[in-house]
C-alpha cells in the first residue's frame, strides 16, 4: 500500500483530528522501507503526500475534504454538500448499543448456531433469557426451527441484519472467537454499560430493555460506518 493510501485510510477512520506526529509514527517504517532515513525527512514526506491528499480532495470531484481541525487532519463532508448528507443521516437506522451479557450471548449464538437457550446457559454459566429478547427484538438473531430432542427447544440463529450491523458477507466471515473477544474488548468498552450493574440487571430481569441507542455498527473499524455521517454533518455545519 503506498504511502498516501495509508495516511488516507488513516485519517478516515480516525474519530478525532490526527496530528502530522501521529500520523509520521505510525507510517515510519513504510517511509524507511523506501529508503528514506532521518526524522526531518521522514516527517517532510509525510507533509509532502498530506499536502498532495489535501489538494487532491480539494477539487470539485469530491464531495469530502480533508480539513485541519484543532491541529489535526479531519476528513469531513463538504459545506456545499451539507443537505443531501444531513438527509441520508435522517434516514440511518439508529445504532445498537449491547451490554456485555448481551455480547456474550450473541457471541455464541454466532458461533455455535442453530444453538438453543439450555446450550448457551451451558456455555455462559448463567441463564441468558432476558438477552435472548433483546436479541430478537434488535433483529440480530431469529429462530430456526425447534432441535429434535425431548422439550423440542428453539434453535436460535443469526440474521442478515447481524451481518449487516458487523459488514460480514456471511458467517463464515467471522473472526476467530479470539479475535472476537478483543474485538469486544477494544471497540465496544465505552459504549457499555458498567458491567457489574449490566449483567445483575439484566440476569435478574428477563424484559429488560438495554440503554437508549447511540451509534455504533458493530463492524469497528468500523465504529462506526453509520455514526460517520452524523459526525460529518457536524463538521460541516461548523465549517459552514
Amino acid at each position: 500500500m503506498s504511502l498516501k493510501a495509508q495516511l488516507e485510510a488513516i485519517i478516515y477512520a480516525a474519530e478525532t483530528p490526527i496530528t502530522l506526529e501521529q500520523m509520521t509514527a505510525l507510517v515510519k517504517d513504510t517511509i524507511i522501507a523506501e529508503g528514506i532515513s532521518g526524522d526531518g525527512e521522514i516527517k517532510s514526506r509525510v507533509r509532502s503526500c498530506l499536502e498532495e491528499l489535501v489538494g487532491q480532495y480539494g477539487s470539485e470531484d469530491h464531495g469530502v475534504e480533508i480539513r485541519q481541525v484543532a491541529g489535526g487532519y479531519r476528513m469531513s463532508t463538504k459545506p456545499e454538500q451539507h443537505e443531501v448528507v444531513r438527509s441520508f443521516a435522517k434516514s440511518l437506522k439508529p445504532p445498537i448499543r449491547l451490554s456485555l451479557p448481551a455480547l456474550e450471548t450473541l457471541a455464541v449464538i454466532a458461533y455455535k448456531q442453530p444453538v438453543t437457550v439450555p446450550e448457551i446457559n451451558d456455555i455462559r454459566g448463567v441463564d441468558s433469557g432476558g438477552v435472548i429478547g433483546t436479541l430478537l427484538d434488535r433483529k440480530l438473531i431469529t429462530t430456526a426451527g425447534r432441535k429434535q430432542v425431548i422439550g423440542r427447544p428453539i434453535l436460535y440463529k443469526t440474521t442478515k441484519e447481524f451481518l449487516m450491523r458487523f459488514g460480514l458477507k456471511d458467517v463464515t466471515e467471522l473472526p476467530s472467537m479470539e479475535e472476537f473477544e478483543k474485538l469486544v474488548a477494544e471497540s465496544f468498552q465505552s459504549e457499555l454499560m458498567p458491567a457489574e450493574t449490566a449483567a445483575h440487571r439484566e440476569e435478574a430481569q428477563p424484559d429488560h430493555e438495554l440503554s437508549a441507542p447511540a451509534e455504533g455498527h458493530l463492524d469497528p473499524v468500523a465504529q462506526p460506518v453509520s455514526e460517520m455521517p452524523e459526525q460529518r454533518v457536524e463538521e460541516t455545519e461548523k465549517a459552514g
